[in-house]
This record gives structure tokens, sequence and C-alpha cells, in this order.
């Protein structure tokens, strides 16, 4: 039996995590992040009041600890201040990646550990492997729909081995059946859509009320002018909606293609494989980390580009100054490669690791 704090995040995984581990015979305790709160009036919907409301209410079915954990100032430093640092410069950094490095397996495990809990489990849809010599790897889990490893990616071996993903064995309609046979308050709670613990709030006007605007022009490919936009941060590349620009007369829709921070320039062409920019075959890749055992040579694995891509073969080459470089070259061109965004490594159904996408090119320009 071990003495584990679950973070309840008044979602139906988190809440059927702790139902399985106090089935099993563990002490298991509750405990909601309170990370962020909306009180700048942003667009949106910040449920937090709510999601506490449903967390203590699975806690009380299930007769267990709850308690809320005070993370706004971390967050803010860790995980906010971060984004916003990178928006600002251009990239398009993953708040949900950082947001499992820094705070449920960063300040939260080390409060964990501080009140004496061995481990700290989340609703991830993922799995653990307990390896014969003592290391721990991360499995993909087994619902192809809902598996998170890649939020996971940027986990390192000291924190797995206090790390628990107690419904990675599951589908999400066998968690809803869990959450139904336990009598959980969440067993048919909508997911939440919203940036990570931030709430229901669009990434934009979140941007909107934290970065000033930074106006510019919206160029084509080929020069011209097409319109103008308030700020390179509110853009991603490859959106194709809410660019500002209709589509031309021979009915072909814009996409971005391009960000240039040194002009304010907002590059948008053709969504078509063709069009320069769009798609790309290498990647240089920095920041890299590993969950176990790192790649230090030359290898061929697979890479996912975003959430929910299909992992596709890639070589691998680490990089002068190493160990946290390398360059990828993809089997088959990747649209819309983001700068900021996080690149993930598989070997089959384990999680090797990650890295942040610093530039994108063709492969016969590194």
């Amino acid at each position: 039996m071990a003495k584990i704090l679950v973070g309840l995040s008044g979602g139906v995984d988190s809440s059927v995590a702790a139902a399985l581990l106090l089935q099993q015979g563990h002490e298991v305790t509750a405990a909601y992040m309170k990370n962020w709160i909306n009180e700048e009036n942003i667009a949106g919907h910040c449920p937090w009041e709510e999601d506490i409301r449903d967390a203590r209410a699975v806690a009380e079915t299930l007769g267990i600890e709850f308690k809320v954990v005070n993370l706004m100032r971390d967050y803010r430093e860790r995980v906010v201040d971060s984004l916003l640092r990178g928006y600002t410069e251009g990239v398009t950094p993953n708040p949900d990646v950082l947001c499992n490095r820094e705070m449920k397996f960063g300040v939260f495990l080390d409060h964990a550990l501080a009140e004496g809990y061995e481990f700290v489990a989340t609703g991830h849809y993922a799995r653990i492997r307990e390896n014969w010599d003592g290391t721990r790897d991360i499995l993909r889990g087994v619902d192809p729909n809902k598996d998170q490893t890649y939020f996971l990616a940027l986990l390192r071996q000291q924190q797995l081995r206090h790390a628990l993903f107690p419904i990675g064995h599951l589908t999400k309609p066998e968690v809803r059946e869990v959450a139904a046979r336990f009598g959980l308050a969440t067993a048919a709670k909508k997911d939440s859509q919203g940036i990570c613990f931030i709430g229901e709030v669009k990434m934009s006007d979140f941007l909107r009320h934290h970065v000033p605007d930074q106006p510019g022009d919206i160029v084509t490919t080929d020069g011209r002018k097409v319109g103008t936009h308030r700020g390179l941060h509110l853009y991603t590349l490859g959106q194709r909606k809410g660019i500002g620009v209709p589509s031309n007369t021979e009915n072909k829709a814009f996409v971005v293609v391009e960000k240039r921070g040194s002009t304010r320039e907002l590059v948008v062409g053709f969504d078509q494989p063709d069009t320069p920019g769009l798609y790309s075959d290498a990647s240089l890749i920095t920041g890299l980390s590993f969950c176990n055992r790192a790649v230090t040579e030359s290898a061929r694995i697979e890479a996912a580009p975003r959430y929910r891509s299909r992992a596709v073969p890639v070589d691998f080459q680490p990089q002068e100054p190493g160990p946290g470089r390398a360059l990828v070259t993809w089997s088959e061109p990747q649209r819309a490669l983001t700068p900021g965004q996080i690149c993930v490594f598989y070997e089959g159904e384990v999680l090797l690791g990650g890295g942040i996408f610093a530039e994108i090119r063709g492969r016969e320009t590194f």
C-alpha cells in the first residue's frame, strides 16, 4: 500500500484515477491545484470554482481527504511568463507540456514529497512500465483517441519515479462507466477544452489581454499586401481561419506560412503542398529531454510534431554542441511545423522524450 496524492482537477479522468487507487487499497488524498483565476475579465469561462466543487464532491463520495493547493505564483512564474515571453518573441509555446513538467510533476510533486506522499497520480491517458533495471518508461495509453503521452514528453526519470497514471489501460467510455459505477458527480461531465488550468479562454483573447498589439501588414508569398494584422503573436503557422483575409477570386483559401518578426509581416499563401514554407522535411530540435535513456547517436525513430498527429519515421542526428540539440529529417514532408512547439519522439509505444522546434527548413539547407 502506498501513500498517494491525486491531482483532482474536477474532471472525470482524475476522479476515476482516485477511485481506482482507493479500490486497490492505497492511502489516497485528493488535491486540487489552484493555478490560475480569471480575475481579469478575459472573454471566456474560467470554471475553477465549479471544478473545485466537483472535485470536493468526488472526494466526499470516495471518503478521502480533499485539499486545495495554491500554486498560483509558481504557475505565473513557470508557465504563464514563459508562454507570454515565447509569443512576444514570435514563437508558439505549448503551455500544457510545460505545465506537466513544471507544475504537476514539478512544484506539485515537490509539495507531495515534502508532505510524505510517495507518488503523485493524475488522470492522463498513459501507462508506466517498470523495467528490470529499476527505471520507468512511459507507454502510450491504450485508447488511441485519448493517448496523452505527447503532453508528458518533457518529464524526466526522477519525476517518473513518483508518477502514476491509473487510467492509461482504459478507454474513455470505460472511464465513464467506472465513474458511474462509483457514483461520481463527474461521470457525465464534459471534458475541458481550455488552456491548462486557465480555463475555457481562447488563446487569442488571453494574448490580447497580456501582449500589446504590434500591427503589421499581411502579405502574400509573392510580396503583395492583402491586409493588416494586430500582432504576429495572434497567429500560428498553418492557420486557415480567422486570418482576416478573404479567399481570392479563384476561391482558394489563404493559410499562414511565415511570421517575419523584423518587418512585422504576416505571410500567407494558398493551402496546397507546393506553397513555399508550408511544408518542410527537416527540423532543428533544441532543449531535448528524455524520459529514460537519452538518444545520443544517430537513430531511426518516430516523431510526432503535434498532439494527435501521426508519429512518422525520422532520422535523428545529434548536433554539436550537444546533448540538447538534434537534426530531425522527416520521412515525409510535414505541414506547418512551428517554432516553439514540441516535437515528441517514440520507439513503438514507448515515449522516448521530446524537444522544441527551433528551426524549420528543407533538409538541403541544413
